[in-house]
């Protein structure tokens, strides 16, 4: 890592987005303490790392007993970690477990491990709840119940630092976002700012006498030639306005329709691509 530098609000989800590679779990690490950075500070809560009462995290999947039930692995670590034993019934709703909480562990789905391991994270009841690719291998039905519990957490006011490469998912949960790359931070920013404001898509023919006309009407900078159309950098409001001055010069439009980059869009752009850096 060169230099990274991450803000967390409280109470918001934060997206951690970056290619395999990139640096993003040794960041995690770095901050429980995991691994020792070679400079640098780290502060939590005004605390160094390692000093975890008021963080909760799950790195790289869970790991319990498997001849243990749900609720036996979770008193355990309960009893490890001096937590109330009326916590480990709370967790368990939190992530809708009650109802296999007797059963083995061996005998869960993927999709419920993974959310045991929030459980077990959240028996301290932190303030930061640190999750490195909680969907990882999960079907979508697990992926969804992963969504949902996030921003059910979100929502009842628990910090969220999330790390991920599924830019769908963190588009739909995420409040703010880091972007990393080549182990430096090369973004950050909430998601909406990011992705920019829509655009309008014109599809018209002659294409270059289109592209000549809304250069006229907008500037150089505010028309990109895409493929067979343009993307124009107007509010969709202007878009009956852009299509009669294209029209009135003698242009065919034969499609006209609002735009959003998606995170992807703008993940690819930043990452040059995606690419991995390894080391």
């Amino acid at each position: 890592m060169d230099g990274i530098s991450l803000t967390v609000h409280g109470g918001e989800i934060y997206g951690f987005l970056g290619p395999n590679g990139a640096g993003k779990t040794t960041t995690l690490r770095m901050l429980l303490g995991l691994v020792r950075p070679t400079s640098g500070t780290i502060r939590l809560f005004g605390k160094g790392p390692g000093h975890l009462e008021e963080v909760g995290a799950l790195i790289e999947g869970p790991g319990f007993y498997p001849y243990l039930s749900g609720r036996d692995n979770l008193r355990v670590l309960a009893r490890y970690a001096g937590c109330a034993p009326g916590r480990i019934d709370t967790v368990l709703e939190l992530v809708d477990l009650v109802s296999r909480a007797k059963d083995r562990y061996s005998t869960y789905s993927l999709g419920m491990k993974q959310r045991l391991g929030v459980a077990a994270a959240l028996l301290k009841d932190p303030r930061l709840l640190i999750l490195d690719e909680p969907t990882n291998g999960l079907d979508p039905a697990g992926m969804a119940d992963m969504r949902t519990l996030i921003r059910r957490l979100g929502a009842a006011g628990t910090t969220v630092l999330l790390s991920s490469h599924l830019l769908g998912e963190v588009q739909q949960i995420c409040d703010r976002v880091g972007v990393v790359s080549r182990g430096r931070l090369v973004a950050e920013s909430t998601v909406a700012e990011l992705r920019g404001g829509a655009r309008l898509r014109v599809v018209a023919d002659p294409i270059e006498d289109a592209a000549a006309r809304a250069r006229a009407l907008l500037g150089e900078d505010r028309v990109r030639l895409d493929g067979a159309g343009l993307e124009l950098d107007v509010t969709p409001e202007k878009a009956s306005w852009i299509n009669a001055e294209l029209v009135h010069a003698g242009i065919a439009v034969s499609e006209l329709g609002v735009r959003e980059r998606e995170l992807e869009d703008v993940f690819l752009e930043l990452t040059n691509g995606g690419l991995t850096h390894v080391g």
